[in-house]
Parts: structure tokens; C-alpha cells; sequence
């Protein structure tokens, strides 16, 4: 029998109030469930919400120093944890217990980085045209905020959202994916352990027209950070503006490698497989496009395929596999869909295609790497996000050919482009149309220290990480002080 888990509201683990519940199913085995979580009211996410707005009165006056200190316990319990809370990723979202392992990483990066910047956290003094006034501004915090957190990154993304949240001073309400439950939950037990004061963090399971409907329509909510889909994304903004909430999105990807005549094509391809395969293409900046010119199609297609035909798909527990199935029956179903529809469109079906069933594979969500060559750039298969291991190949003409397709879609999260020549490098970094960019390096490289976040339909409102995120969750004040 699978254990049953609780929602952390107030300083209490507690059940559903209506005690509907609902269950976690293992990608790689959808015959074993890894947890029963509580399928949560709108009465459950308000009571977590007056919580964190009770815990506001005292965490937002508390030294910012003070709170660093809670911080640190925290970092130390997951620098402690990183095996256990890697298996428990591995066994929710499916990604090999390698990445996951990289995703812990990478949360620890982002905690140190936005810890620190809270203790940077600074306005500035400025003259004034009256003698003898000093005017300088500072930086307060917002009072209750949603997190609401994607099921790909589903530890980083809490981390790199709730750290600038509560260094600011602010409490938040957390709300998990429903796929991956379990890791948002263990990150809330670092919480727990290093002693925050109850409802500063609370965590609340269920769907987004329960939980994330209370979490979005609130008025005590001060502002909305949330990672997801474009047509989730929406609806949040407009039910935010009805209550004032700031909302910062980030939403899906397109994400386009170029690649011309005088770029290295071994590293080119290298970079192609890395992104639109790690974690069987599920990052929000997955390469899903190989915008390549005539000249070298070929040799270059020659050489990502044998890359791609070295990927060993299965159990992410498994060291040998190097990607894991994808999350879920329903992500599976939309993925083969799109292929289909790939394959309808006249696409070259070059690499994959299948869904795998041998090998112990039957039970799970696993789908062959797959390449689409002789595709056309208004196919659907290369203007809609797929989030899947699916790449398209498509053939240019000339550089100016290639950041035109690069741009003809309606995303804008991130791109690269391959090539030695410094004028074109600097043109494509001038004319693509994306938040994240770059030369020579896979369209999925980021770092904490540097803001993350689309444009167009790929994200709305202040990027996350980097200085802004902490940015995001305070407001400027300015103070005049007549002093003779």
C-alpha cells in the first residue's frame, strides 16, 4: 500500500479537509503508485493563505541577516539529502537519477545566490534641490505570495522562486505539480527541519481549479510566480489584475539551434543531442529546432543522428540509461500526437518515432529519441511547443534565412547559433528573439547569477533569478528626511 502524505499548513502536517486524495504513478511503471496526496479544497489553500498572512506580521520585520541564518540550515540539509531527494525525483518525473542529481545541484546554486542577494538588498541615497533633506529609497517586502511550480524542475524552480521570496520578507504559499508531489514536498521538509516560524512556507497538493484558483483570486495575495503552460499562463494574469497581484511567467520554448558553414558541426550536433534529449526533452529550453543551411545538411544530419543513436532509453534508477520515459500517460499521449501529426505534415520521420515496449518498457511512458528531417517551418511539429524528445530539422538557405525562421515562431525563451564568424555571432545575439541566447554553447545553458526568463509568449513580467529575482517580490519606498 502506498503512503499517504499531508499538505504543511501553519506549522502542521494535515489531510485534505474534505480527505479526497489523489495518486502519484511512477513514469517509468504506471502500476506503481509512489504516493496518495490530498486532493485539496479552496477552503484548505485559504487556510494556508491566512496563515502565511499571520506569519507575515513578524517574518517581514525580522533582520534579513536573521533569515539568512534559517537559509543556511536549509542548504545544509539539502547538501545532506541530495541521494535521497534524487531518487524521489527520479521516481516522480522519470529523469535518470544523474540529471537529478544535477537538478539538486543547481537548486543549492540558485539558494546560495538568492540568499546572498537578500543580504544585498539595497535602495540608494540621492540629492535633493532643499538643503539640508536627504532622500534615499529601500526595498519592502510585498506580504503573501503563490508559488506555483512546474513538474520538469520540480525542485529547482521552488528554490530559485521561494529563496528572493522570503529573504524579501515576504510568506508564501507553495503549490507542487500534481506529477511530482513528492520532491516539492521534500523540499518543504528542509523548511520544517531548520525551524521556520509556522506559515512562513506553506505547501498545499491538489489541481489548479481548486488550489491554484484560491491562490490567484485571493486578495491577501500580493503577487503570483508560477512556471507552466502558455494557456495556464493567461488565465493567471487575467485573474491576477482583478485582485492587483503582480504575476511573473515563465511558460514554454521553441528553443532554436542555427547552425552555418564555418560552425564546428561535431560540437553543433553534440549541443542538438544534449538539449533536446536531457530529461527526454522536458526542459523548458530543450532544443526542439535545428535551423541548418543547405551546404552542410547533410553532414551535419549524419553526425546528430549517430549521437542520437547512442541515447540508451529506460528506468531512470537504471545507471546505464541515459534518458528516462517522459512524465506521465497524458504527456505520452501528447507527444505521440505530435508526431503523428508530424508524419501527416510530410516530415521526414528519420530517427524513432515509437513508442517503446520491450526491454521491461511496457508499463512505462517511454518514447524513442526521435528526429523529423525535410520539415517545413510552418508546420505545426515547428511552431507548436511539443515538450517531448521530438527534433526537427530544418534547411536554410543563408544566415539572413536562418534568424528569420529562428524568430517566425511565437515563443521566445532561448537560442543559439553555431558558427566562427564574430559579425554573424553578434548580428544573430542583436536580431534573435529571445531572453536567453547563445554562441557556441546549447540553448539549455543558464546560470543563477543571471536572470532567467522569455519573451513574446515564452514569459510576462520581471525574469526570476539573477538580481531580478529578488526584484520581483519587493517594493520600492522613498523617504524624504528635512534634517535642519
Amino acid at each position: 500500500m502506498a503512503k499517504e502524505f499531508k499538505n504543511y499548513i501553519n506549522g502542521r502536517w494535515t489531510a485534505s479537509s474534505d480527505g479526497q486524495t489523489f495518486e502519484q504513478l511512477n513514469p517509468a511503471n504506471l502500476e506503481e503508485v509512489t504516493g496518495i496526496w490530498p486532493a485539496s479544497t479552496h477552503a484548505d489553500a485559504r487556510t494556508a493563505i491566512e496563515a502565511a498572512a499571520k506569519a507575515y506580521e513578524s517574518w517581514s520585520v525580522m533582520s534579513v541577516y536573521k533569515r539568512a541564518e534559517y537559509f543556511k540550515k536549509v542548504l545544509e540539509g539539502m547538501k545532506k539529502r541530495k541521494g535521497e531527494f534524487a531518487q524521489i525525483l527520479t521516481m516522480e518525473n522519470g529523469k535518470t537519477l544523474k540529471e537529478s542529481e544535477a537538478e539538486i545541484n543547481s537548486a543549492i546554486k540558485e539558494m546560495e545566490f538568492q540568499i546572498n542577494e537578500g543580504l544585498r538588498l539595497k535602495g540608494q541615497t540621492m540629492p535633493t534641490s532643499i538643503e539640508g533633506v536627504l532622500a534615499y529609497s529601500l526595498r519592502r517586502p510585498l506580504g503573501v505570495v503563490s508559488i506555483i511550480s512546474p513538474w520538469n524542475f520540480p525542485f529547482n524552480v521552488p528554490g530559485r522562486k521561494v529563496t528572493p521570496a522570503l529573504m524579501a520578507g515576504n510568506t508564501c504559499v507553495f503549490k507542487p505539480a500534481s506529477l511530482t508531489p513528492g520532491t516539492g514536498q521534500k523540499f518543504v521538509e528542509l523548511f520544517v527541519d531548520a525551524d521556520f516560524p509556522h506559515g512562513v512556507i506553506n505547501f498545499v497538493t491538489g489541481s489548479g481549479s481548486t488550489v491554484g484558483q484560491e491562490m490567484i483570486t485571493n486578495p491577501a495575495i500580493k503577487a503570483i510566480s508560477f512556471t507552466g503552460s502558455i494557456a495556464v499562463g493567461r488565465k493567471i494574469n487575467q485573474k491576477a489584475s482583478e485582485i492587483m497581484a503582480r504575476t511573473q511567467l515563465e511558460m514554454g520554448g521553441k528553443n532554436p539551434i542555427v547552425v552555418l558553414e564555418d560552425g564546428d558541426l561535431d560540437a553543433a550536433a553534440g549541443a542538438s543531442v544534449t538539449a533536446a534529449y536531457a530529461c527526454a526533452g522536458q526542459w523548458c529550453t530543450s532544443t526542439s529546432r535545428v535551423i541548418v543551411t543547405r551546404k552542410i545538411k547533410d553532414k551535419f544530419i549524419e553526425r546528430l543522428i549517430e549521437r542520437a543513436k547512442k541515447i540508451v532509453v529506460g528506468n531512470g534508477l537504471d545507471e546505464k540509461t541515459t534518458m528516462g520515459p517522459v512524465c506521465g500517460k497524458a504527456q505520452l499521449e501528447s507527444i505521440m500526437n505530435c508526431i503523428d501529426i508530424g508524419t501527416k505534415e510530410g516530415a521526414k520521420l528519420t530517427l524513432g518515432g515509437k513508442r517503446i515496449m520491450s526491454d521491461g518498457c511496457d508499463k512505462g511512458c517511454f518514447i524513442e529519441p526521435t528526429v523529423f528531417t525535410d520539415v517545413k517551418a510552418d508546420m505545426r511539429i515547428a511552431q507548436e511547443e511539443i515538450f517531448g524528445p521530438v527534433l526537427s530539422i530544418i534547411e536554410v538557405s543563408d544566415f539572413e534565412e536562418a534568424v528569420e525562421v529562428a524568430n517566425n515562431v511565437e515563443f521566445g525563451l532561448s537560442s543559439s547559433i553555431y558558427t566562427r564568424n564574430l559579425q554573424k555571432a553578434f548580428t544573430f545575439l542583436e536580431q534573435t528573439e529571445t531572453g536567453l541566447t547563445h554562441v557556441n554553447l546549447m540553448t539549455a545553458l543558464k546560470e543563477p547569477q543571471l536572470t532567467f526568463g522569455g519573451i513574446k509568449e515564452s514569459g510576462f513580467g520581471i525574469p526570476e533569478a539573477g538580481k531580478t529575482g529578488i526584484e520581483f517580490f519587493t517594493d520600492h519606498k522613498v523617504a524624504y528626511v528635512k534634517y535642519r
